[in-house]
């Protein structure tokens, strides 16, 4: 499959319209009696909120290919899908209910924590994580891979040398694994601050996802709306309605960088 480049940052500020595009956070897709995070939808409410999507003319796709065509002024009825942590359940739950409407996403991993297990929620049932055959196969079917970072940790409470890990590390080993570009960034808990969008910048990601950065955002802190088993479909269209009204660009957006298209490993 060829390897797709983000689009430069500068690009994408000069035609993105305002709000932010609407792209959406999931975790986990299975079945659960507990769920104290709330990071599980079940297949069968995954399988209606797809159906509203279809039903309203919108499309999902990966946040790679909602960007480049944002860039290319061709967005309109797109909706960025992702799916955090790299739960292993996303290869039976998730995906056979994307291809099936022709639905693309981004899929973000732990390279620290391939084959393991969600340790980082301490009251939470233990879910698997993909490991790296489960993570090419992903990327086999369509999907864009992009960093968590290493180990799920809140980046801006960690000393200088993990931090360059967890953002420049992260993107080496999972280039390494899919011999593939990975251009986005997820962080973990959705925690930002200005020296970690920098630390994600100058690990080469060509953008960065967050939830809700506030006057943090900019290309490298992309605003995302959590999607939960409770959105039934009045829930979903509240949520599209208030996007525009809860997310915006600020007046003096973050200065950005991304890396030169079709360069390497840094």
């Amino acid at each position: 499959m060829p390897a797709a480049t983000a689009p430069r940052t500068a690009t994408i500020r000069r035609l993105l319209s305002k709000p932010p595009p609407w792209v959406v956070m999931y975790h986990s897709i299975a079945d659960a009696a507990v769920d104290p995070y709330r990071v599980t939808v079940s297949p069968v409410r995954f399988a209606r909120q797809l159906h509203w999507l279809t039903d309203r003319g919108l499309r999902g796709v990966s946040v790679r290919e909602l960007l480049a065509a944002t860039a290319a002024g061709r967005a309109k009825g797109l909706v960025g899908l992702t799916f955090d942590d790299g739960y292993a359940d996303f290869l039976d739950s998730a995906l056979p209910l994307l291809r099936r409407h022709g639905f693309t996403a981004t899929v973000y991993v732990l390279p620290g924590r391939i084959g393991g297990e969600n340790a980082w929620d301490g009251n939470g049932p233990r879910k698997s994580l993909l490991t790296e055959d489960g993570i090419l196969r992903v990327l086999d079917a369509g999907m864009e891979i992009g960093s968590h970072g290493l180990r799920h940790v809140s980046l801006p409470s960690v000393d200088d040398r993990t931090l360059a890990e967890e953002t420049g590390r992260s993107r080496v080993l999972l280039e390494e694994i899919t011999g593939a570009p990975v251009d986005g960034f997820c962080y973990p808990y959705g925690d930002v601050d200005a020296r970690a969008i920098q630390a994600v910048r100058d690990a080469g990601y060509g953008y960065g996802c967050a939830i809700a950065p506030g006057a943090l955002t900019c290309a490298h802190a992309l605003p995302r709306v959590h999607i939960g088993e409770q959105d039934t479909a009045w829930r979903l269209t509240a949520k599209r309605i208030l996007h525009p009204l809860r997310r915006s660009w600020p007046a003096e957006p973050v200065p950005a960088r991304v890396r030169p298209a079709g360069a390497g490993v840094s």
